[in-house]
C-alpha cells in the first residue's frame, strides 16, 4: 500500500509509533550511555544537538519533499536480513559494552525498520537524517588522538611565531619562551573543533543544492579549516603569553579564543560556500 508523507492512516501511524516505542525500550541502555558521554566528555558536546538536528530533517524531508511516500506490505528479505543482523550485532556489543559500536549498530536497525515500515524509496529519502545520528557517538580513537594533534599544533604555531620574531623553543609538547614555559595539552589539540566543524560541514553539504563534487569538498574543507584555525589560535596564544603572561594566556584568553576563531572558521567555510555556489537551500529538504 501507498501513502503520502502528509496522509498516513491511523494504522500505519499506530505502528509507527509503537516500533518507535519498542525501538527506545530496546536501545535505552545505548540512550543512557550516550547522554552520560554528551555531559562528560569534552569533545562530544555537540552530540546533544545531534538528535534534534536529525528529527528536524526527518520532519522537514516528510513534510516538504512531494515525491516521499510511505510504502508498507512489501517487505523486502534484505530489509529483513538487515534487521536481524543489526540486532544480533547491537545485542553482542551492548553485552560485550561495547557502546560506541551499539550505537552504529542501532544506526542500521532504525535504517531496516525505515525500510520495512516504510519502503525503500523512504529509506533512500531518510538516509542522510538517520546516518546523520553518527556524529552522536563517541568514537574510542578521538581522545588518543589528542596529543599527536597538540604536537603538530604546536610544530606549526611555533613555526609561524618564529617567522614573525618571537624567541621560542619547542621540544614534544613543551614550549618555551622567555618568560614562561608553556605545555600545549590536549585541550590546544583542536579536535573539538575539528569534530564539531565537520558536523557542520557535513550538514551543510546536504542542505544546499550544487555538484556532488563541489558538496564534497565542503564537506573535507572541515579539515584544514579547524587545522589553521586551531594553529593561528595557539599562535596568539603564544604571543599573549610573551606580552602578558602564562597565566593571562592560560586564564583569560584561553577560555574565550576557541570561540572567537570558531566563528571565524565559520566565516571561511561561508566564503568558500560562495565561491563553489553553494548557497541555494534544497526546497525538498529544509
Amino acid at each position: 500500500m501507498r501513502y503520502s508523507a502528509a496522509r498516513l492512516n491511523t494504522n500505519t501511524s499506530s505502528l509507527i509509533v509503537i516500533i518507535g516505542l519498542l525501538f527506545m525500550v530496546l536501545t535505552w541502555p545505548v540512550w543512557r550511555w550516550l547522554w552520560q558521554e554528551w555531559l562528560g566528555n569534552q569533545y562530544y558536546s555537540h552530540g546533544l544537538l545531534i538528535p534534534v538536528v536529525s528529527a528536524f530533517l526527518i520532519v522537514q524531508r516528510v513534510r516538504n519533499d512531494p515525491t516521499f511516500v510511505w510504502r508498507n506490505g512489501q517487505n523486502n528479505p534484505l530489509s529483513l536480513a538487515l534487521l536481524a543482523l543489526s540486532m544480533l550485532a547491537f545485542l553482542y556489543t551492548l553485552n560485550t559494552k561495547a557502546y560506541y559500536l551499539s550505537a552504529f549498530a542501532m544506526l542500521f536497525m532504525l535504517a531496516s525498520l525505515v525500510w520495512i515500515a516504510g519502503g525503500w524509496s523512504a529509506l533512500r529519502k531518510l538516509a542522510f537524517p538517520i546516518l546523520y545520528l553518527g556524529f552522536m557517538a563517541p568514537l574510542p580513537f578521538v581522545e588518543k588522538s589528542t596529543l599527536p594533534l597538540a604536537m603538530f599544533t604546536g610544530v606549526c604555531s611555533t613555526g609561524l611565531v618564529q617567522l614573525l620574531g618571537l624567541q621560542v623553543h619547542i621540544v614534544g609538547n613543551a614550549v618555551t619562551l622567555p618568560n614562561a614555559d608553556l605545555v600545549i595539552g590536549a585541550q590546544c589539540s583542536g579536535i573539538n573543533s575539528l569534530i564539531a566543524l565537520t558536523a557542520l560541514t557535513t550538514l551543510s553539504a546536504y542542505l544546499v543544492q550544487g555538484p556532488f563534487w563541489r558538496r564534497a569538498l565542503l564537506i573535507l574543507s572541515a579539515i584544514p579549516l579547524a587545522l589553521l584555525g586551531n594553529i593561528m589560535r595557539v599562535s596568539s596564544l603564544l604571543f599573549v603569553a610573551r606580552s602578558y603572561g602564562a597565566e593571562s594566556a592560560f586564564t583569560f584568553y584561553h577560555d574565550y579564543s576557541g570561540a572567537l576563531f570558531f566563528v571565524a572558521a565559520l566565516i571561511l567555510l561561508y566564503a568558500l560556500a560562495l565561491l563553489l555556489r553553494c548557497t541555494t537551500l534544497r526546497v525538498d529538504v529544509i
